[in-house]
């Protein structure tokens, strides 16, 4: 998901490509070789500037990777949880690293794949069919963010994102406490499973976290959308493509397992 240390990266990128692409003011010796010289050739660009279709092959890579690994863990779904611990401090090493690194990207996919796989096997055994309708819901919901933000009926203005990552931060923080509760109390103080009451109708509290998650995760596609326009428009060098491939994996893979969750919620009642 696109998070405050990822648009860090990208605002280390532009800053990279406002450098690469000036031309800087001639030294007094270039100054006599202008004045010796025809010409003055001006220094060569050193990397060329990141495009939508690069952004675009990057994804498509790193999705293969991921589904290579999901592959892994569907057949053996009990790497799961240590592939999430894994990938999850692998995610954290990409967002603090300066400079992109394209092995760590793809070594997070391949890990982050197991995981996905994992936890997809369990979910299919549980309620038959429900990773292929989570597959669909994922893909109708970023298909219409897109068509959103392409014709520009969602834009994302300086206040709404530092809300937006303020929002997902605390999600985030939320997941992790609720997680080491659950996992410390064999399941029974996890928030997810409580059940409430609203309008007469008995659900768990489940239902409105993942459906809470599913918005946010829906919005954060746009802000990665967002960083992606940004980043094409700045000129930022071409290796910042990978950070926002990793940025819309991650953002991806949240959703996926939001709409997984939810829809398990439905299934069983």
């Amino acid at each position: 998901m696109s998070n405050p240390l990822v648009r860090r990266g990208l605002n280390d990128g532009i800053r990279a490509g406002q450098e690469q692409n000036r031309i800087p003011a001639p030294s007094g010796e270039q100054l006599q070789q202008m004045y010796d010289a025809p010409s003055y050739q001006a220094p060569s660009v050193a990397e060329r500037s990141m495009t939508f279709d690069d952004v675009l092959m990057k994804t498509a890579f790193c999705f293969a990777v991921l589904l290579a690994g999901a592959v892994v863990g569907w057949i053996m779904p009990m790497l799961a949880l240590p592939s999430a611990i894994v990938a999850l401090v692998i995610g954290l090493i990409i967002a603090f690293k300066k400079e992109p690194s394209k092995g760590l990207i793809l070594t997070y996919a391949a890990i982050e794949g197991v995981f996905l796989g994992g936890i997809s096997s369990m979910f299919e055994n549980a309620y038959d069919g429900i990773v292929m309708q989570a597959v669909l819901g994922t893909l109708s919901v970023f298909l219409v963010m897109f068509a959103l933000f392409k014709f520009k009926i969602v834009r994302m203005s300086p206040r709404f994102m530092k809300f937006l990552m303020l929002a997902v931060g605390g999600y985030a923080v939320f997941s992790l406490v609720n997680f080491g509760f659950a996992m410390a109390s064999g399941g029974d103080m996890n928030a997810r499973t409580m059940e409430i009451t609203i309008l007469g109708m008995s659900m768990p509290l489940g239902v409105l976290i993942s459906g809470g998650a599913v918005i946010l995760a829906a919005l954060t596609l746009v802000a990665d959308f967002h960083m992606i326009e940004e980043g094409v428009r700045h000129k930022i060098p071409e290796k910042y493509s990978w950070v926002c491939a990793f940025s819309l994996m991650v953002t991806l893979v949240w959703l996926y397992i939001e709409i997984l969750r939810l829809l398990s919620y439905f299934r069983s009642n």
